[in-house]
């Protein structure tokens, strides 16, 4: 049973609402498709339960959110308040904009406020500073000024650039750190294939051209820190109706590579590479950095969508090879109970009927 958020590697924390499943503060159930999620405290996002660890829970979590005065719901969608302190997110038959802006606007929306209170107190920090300054007779500017500045204002809204933000393994077993500064300079490509997302970005080690799965679980991992103040709820309604047009996520990452990608000819793309990283140059593009709020928050969306459903394909190929291996050993378990006479019945029934098919095909 996991513990940790595995997106942030945050700490889900425990419940003692569900013996079942202790874990997580804040779960969300769909028990028409079988699905449960421990929704991050710390990020917001949803962390899909492993296959083998849900059913009995979901079941408890529905006879709790039955039993529960405290909840509030829409038609699809309802939340209940457990005198455990455990909130249950429980969904219905949601269509896909419903479920969508519910998951999605409360994480990019925590992110929003959570800047927003960190701005605000970093700015005030500044002005009393500058007020102390002031009274022993320096002239510096007000909030305005503070504020005005567009490098503090950078800083405040995107974080310092050179923190490294993710440490990444490729393919290939190398490890590679990625800094604040790269993660926001990286480029969607065109790549060769129209039908492979393509990304390209540097680190500090070296620089990179990934495509396919590699480029979208690179790139999941950079867009927390790309949509790092989140967004507004006209951002996230207009991320989510994109979402919705393009018909699946995968399509999403396509649209916009398609609109937005830069060439990936080879000998253009570590130049190309190098301008995406700069902060001196907001013209490059393709960088994750100029895209619209819209759209950064829609392909951090898709990507998270994709990696779950991925997931999911996951567990029925592992429910389709438990089914096969149960479907072998009752076919040994059933022959072993079956008379001679019984199974020469058979062979004979077998055989007439083989006969009948050649007959018909010499007709």
């Amino acid at each position: 049973m996991f513990t940790t958020c595995i997106h942030c590697n945050a700490d889900l924390g425990r419940n003692e609402a569900f013996e079942t499943f202790p874990v997580g503060k804040r779960l969300a159930f769909d028990a028409s498709r079988g699905r449960l999620w421990v929704v991050c405290h710390t990020c917001g996002r949803w962390n899909l339960s492993p296959l083998d660890e849900r059913w009995e829970t979901i079941e408890a979590a529905e006879r709790r959110y039955r039993a529960s005065r405290l909840r509030v719901s829409t038609d699809n969608v309802g939340l209940a308040r457990l005198r455990e302190g455990v909130d249950l997110i429980r969904i219905g038959d949601a269509q896909r904009p419903e479920m969508a802006a519910w998951r999605y606007g409360d994480q990019f929306g925590k992110r929003r406020r959570r800047q927003m209170l960190i701005t605000s107190a970093v700015v005030g920090s500044a002005v009393t500073l500058a007020g102390g300054i002031i009274y022993v007779g320096a002239s510096i500017g007000s909030l305005a000024g503070v504020w005005g500045n567009a490098g503090i204002r950078d800083i405040l809204v995107h974080g310092l650039p050179n923190t490294v933000v993710a440490r990444i393994p490729l393919a290939d077993g190398r490890l590679i750190s990625v800094r604040r500064t790269h993660a926001r300079g990286a480029v969607i490509e065109r790549g060769a294939a129209s039908d492979q997302f393509t990304l390209g970005f540097t680190s500090t080690n070296d620089s990179h051209l990934v495509v396919g799965d590699e480029a979208m679980r690179i790139a999941a991992r950079l867009m927390p820190t790309v949509n790092r103040f989140g967004g507004s709820t006209k951002q996230v309604a207009e991320a989510v109706d994109l979402l919705e047009e393009a018909g699946d996520p995968v399509q999403v990452l396509k649209t916009l590579q398609q609109r937005f990608g830069g060439s990936s000819e080879a000998n253009r793309a570590v130049s190309r590479w190098k301008r995406a990283t700069s902060e001196s140059k907001p013209h490059d593009r393709g960088t994750l950095k100029n895209l619209t709020p819209r759209d950064r928050l829609a392909l951090e969306m898709a990507l998270h969508e994709e990696s779950e459903r991925r997931a999911m394909d996951g567990e029925l190929a592992v429910l389709e090879a438990a089914w096969r291996e149960a479907e072998e050993i009752a076919n040994i378990a059933d022959n072993m109970f079956v008379l001679p006479s019984v199974e020469a019945q058979l062979e004979e029934l077998r055989l007439r009927s083989l006969r009948e098919v050649q007959s018909d095909g010499r007709e």
